[in-house]
């Protein structure tokens, strides 16, 4: 026999979803005027046939330096995720150079943490990785995010429903 949801039944199940949907994460920057097909490889090669684009890029800081005015963070880009965080489980997208203008404390912003970075381009700046050149696009960064160090759920919701029973002395 085919049971229906019947009053009481369905509102839980309305309420139940309604608190499943506020606890999705939102997109922590604005995404208003952001080239989201720009990637950091594609900035690369045209050079500074980009400056002046806004974009929202993100991925693992492999080195970080203060310099007089400004820190600069070298970071390895990833895809972003729908609350944008690095997705570290695809395939790089090249490297760029995170400038925020004043002293972030290197410390904090430290290799192999995660961090997504909102800006416009700048002049791209030839450097180096290992022994090989390497031309890095540049943000100027306007907001930063540096991720928490606990593992993401690699976009799966983390909610578990059960019953549980303890036995315990």
């Amino acid at each position: 026999m085919r049971r229906m949801f019947h009053g009481a039944a369905w509102s839980t199940f309305l309420l139940m979803l309604a608190m499943l949907a506020s606890c999705a994460s939102a997109p922590r920057f604005d995404t208003d005027g952001i080239n989201q097909a720009l990637t950091p490889q594609s900035a690369a090669a045209q050079a500074s046939g980009d400056m002046g684009n806004r974009v929202i890029w993100g991925g693992t800081i492999v080195a970080a330096h203060n310099e007089t005015q400004y820190t600069e963070l070298e970071v390895l880009a990833y895809p972003l995720d729908g609350s944008q965080r690095p997705r570290l489980g695809q395939r790089p997208e090249g490297r760029f150079r995170a400038r925020w203008n004043g002293y972030l404390e290197t410390a904090d912003y430290a290799p192999g943490r995660q961090l997504t970075v909102k800006g416009s381009l700048l002049a791209p700046v030839a450097g180096t990785v290992g022994e090989a050149g390497y031309v890095f696009p540049v943000v100027a960064a306007e907001q930063l995010e540096l991720w928490s160090q606990a593992p993401a759920s690699g976009g799966r919701p983390n909610v578990h429903f059960g019953i549980g029973v303890v036995i315990g002395n």
